[in-house]
């Protein structure tokens, strides 16, 4: 079974979303495993319909999915290590906690190195972008009704009760309505003659990282340094090493531009 995201007891909008005669179906499992299979479907679908269907699309999300899943397991390790030695007897404990900001990050490496293993030129980022922000945005529902993930205390109509009498951001909803328009906007866009092989990739992860740095100002999360939390260092060097190339055109035009002013004194 999908594992679950740590959060308190007792905690949570809908933990279990229904019964199947007595057996609980989990909430975060059950949307996690849609998005999933619903990401799968679109990715294939398109492959399919730009003539890409073969089995080197399948090795590359082989290694993808493996790639997301130990990306999303390991940051969740590292963040929840005191929690983990506190219940080291406690096999559950090990069996919960995943983030999306390791699973994105993972599943690139895992996507990278299936390629450069096979020997595969293939560049097949534009297929998996709307694939993951729709997965993404189904995923977070799970959250969104187990309670995890979830915001500080707000006076906005929409604020959410968990379990603790206090109104708190609804984070989780406002993740998934953004990935759900990240989906609709590169669905738009995926077909124009300028987008290059891989590009929907690089904006989706962008786009990403830039969001979590900033919804991390208002979820429940201890920070680590300069009153940042892990997610916002990481998703801030995620920012920097994607656009790396832009920022090193950006400072030649720079050094250029200054040495035309200097040589025109």
């Amino acid at each position: 079974m999908l594992d679950s995201h740590i959060h308190p007891d007792n905690w949570g909008i809908r933990p279990i979303l229904f019964s199947i005669g007595n057996i609980g179906i989990p909430s975060y499992a059950f949307f996690v495993a849609l998005g999933l299979i619903v990401g799968l479907c679109i990715y294939f679908y398109e492959s399919k319909k730009q003539k890409k269907m073969n089995d080197n699309g399948i090795f590359i999300v082989v290694g993808a999915l493996l790639g997301g899943a130990l990306g999303a397991k390991i940051l969740g390790f590292i963040v929840n290590f005191d929690y983990l030695i506190a219940n080291i007897n406690n096999p559950a404990a090990f069996l919960s906690g995943r983030t999306i900001v390791g699973g994105f990050i993972g599943g690139v490496i895992g996507a990278i190195l299936t390629k450069r293993i096979l020997k595969i030129n293939e560049n097949r980022g534009n297929f998996f972008a709307p694939a993951i922000a729709i997965g993404v945005a189904i995923g977070r529902l799970g959250c969104f009704f187990v309670g995890c993930c979830y915001g500080k205390a707000t006076n906005l109509p929409w604020g959410v009760d968990f379990g603790d009498h206090i109104s708190r951001h609804p984070t989780q909803l406002y993740e998934s309505l953004f990935m759900l328009l990240m989906f609709i906007y590169l669905e738009k866009i995926k077909n124009r003659k300028d987008i290059m092989p891989g590009q929907l990739l690089k904006i989706l992860m962008m786009s990403y990282f830039i969001f979590r740095f900033l919804i991390d100002f208002i979820k429940v999360e201890p920070a680590i340094f300069a009153g940042l939390t892990i997610f916002q260092i990481i998703s801030f060097v995620a920012v920097v090493f994607i656009a790396r190339d832009d920022i090193k055109k950006l400072f030649i035009k720079l050094k250029d531009k200054k040495q035309y002013v200097n040589e025109s004194k």
